[in-house]
């Protein structure tokens, strides 16, 4: 059994979760969760028995669950899952750009400059 992948995403002012799991060799599957505030939004299945018999099983179920969990993960930032997220698409930009546009400020956004600090501090000073 292969450990799985976690992934945090900002997309449009929200955080969404990303989670690949592998269920073993009794239960063959790769399952890959969407959540947001630890509610299930989607949900990606994958069958791994057709490659049980392979010798170097482990890194083909690692190779699968990697491709699965990025590709969940594209998904998301494409704007493929703004329905099942319920993102609106009207903006008729690509996912993206409505990621920047609609996310809320990053803390500390409009307090970073590239004001040297010299000048910071005699503006300070000067009781500017």
């Amino acid at each position: 059994m292969v450990g799985g992948f976690n992934t945090n995403i900002r997309y449009c002012g929200r955080t969404f979760h990303v989670q690949t799991e592998d269920k073993g060799e009794l239960n063959p599957q790769i399952v890959t969760l969407l959540y947001e505030g630890g509610a299930i939004i989607s949900v990606s299945k994958r069958s791994y028995e057709d490659v049980l018999s392979r010798k170097d099983l482990e890194s083909v179920v690692r190779t699968l669950m990697e491709d699965q969990h990025r590709s969940v993960v594209q998904n998301l930032k494409s704007g493929a899952l703004d329905e099942a997220v319920g993102v609106s698409s009207s903006t008729g930009t690509e996912g993206a750009a409505r990621s920047e546009a609609s996310s809320a400020p990053e803390f500390g956004e409009g307090i970073i400059s590239d004001v040297p600090l010299a000048k910071v501090i005699r503006a300070h000073l000067a009781g500017r």
